[in-house]
């Protein structure tokens, strides 16, 4: 179940449960920010996900960049985060199997430029080393949306269940990004779907029953979308019988010519 805690809110009484966004003191689990706290069963660490905050790179979180600058040897990227993260020339130049010069780096990546990389590394002064994923490349043909990278939980859902429904009913790739950026591909009519499903989702994330919410939302488009077919199947119809009509009735015509012709010789 979910439960919204502030800072200093008592969690449980094991301290051995304690997770991210918590703290122990004298073996008790408190919050440590404002937020929704995250447990399914007894075994499972407890979780803080916090409702409201910047996003602070980790090391291993996979996020969504945009390339913003390129001071060689590093392309610049924003991700959503107070602070700017780089990426080295020497993630392809072990694919180009040489030293990439300045003047050619915007030939691999260039500004504007999205990308799906993994923190690095994050040191003291909050300098955040980006690594490429293997499919490293946004396509051209999906659309990004951006919410509170807090929301990302909820968007995901408990084992995953709130993702795979949103995929399967908008019938849709979603790649959600642990900076709060999430990339959509599919036909217009499945992205727009998601992407209003996924507002839905952000602007209601800290209330019970949003599952079941967000279901009956997607299924009402999906009986539309049934119902429309169905009208238009029938449409369809109706103008082929009565092209048949007509073309019976042409027909009719023709063949009492014809009998005509014949009598009068």
């Amino acid at each position: 179940m979910y439960k919204v805690v502030v800072p200093g809110d008592f969690i449980s009484d094991d301290m051995d449960r304690a997770g991210v966004g918590t703290y122990v003191d004298g073996s008790k689990v408190y919050a440590m920010s404002y937020g929704i706290v995250i447990t399914s069963d007894k075994e499972e660490k407890i979780k803080v996900a916090a409702l409201s905050g910047k996003y602070m790179p980790g090391n291993g979180d996979v996020v969504i960049g945009k390339i913003t600058a390129i001071s060689f040897p590093y392309w610049i990227a924003d991700i959503a985060s107070p602070y700017d993260a780089r990426l080295h020339s020497s993630e392809f130049e072990q694919i180009a199997n040489r030293r990439i010069e300045f003047g050619e780096m915007s030939n691999y990546l260039d500004l504007d430029d999205l990308i799906v990389a993994k923190v690095l590394n994050v040191d003291a002064l909050m300098r955040i080393d980006l690594t490429l994923r293997e499919e490293f490349r946004m396509g051209t043909r999906g659309r990004l949306i951006e919410i509170s990278h807090t929301k990302v939980p909820r968007i995901i859902g408990r084992n995953g269940s709130m993702i795979k429904m949103l995929k399967e009913k908008c019938n849709c790739f979603i790649f959600v990004a642990k900076n709060g950026r999430i990339w959509i591909e599919g036909s217009e009519s499945g992205m727009e779907l998601a992407t209003r499903a996924v507002k839905i989702i952000a602007n209601e994330a800290h209330t019970s029953g949003l599952t079941d919410r967000i279901a009956n939302f997607l299924d009402s488009f999906e009986e539309k979308g049934t119902e429309k077919k169905g009208k238009e199947k029938k449409r369809k119809e109706n103008r082929k019988n009565a092209i048949d009509r007509l073309i019976g009735i042409a027909k009719n015509k023709d063949e009492k010519r014809k009998n005509r012709t014949y009598k009068r010789w």
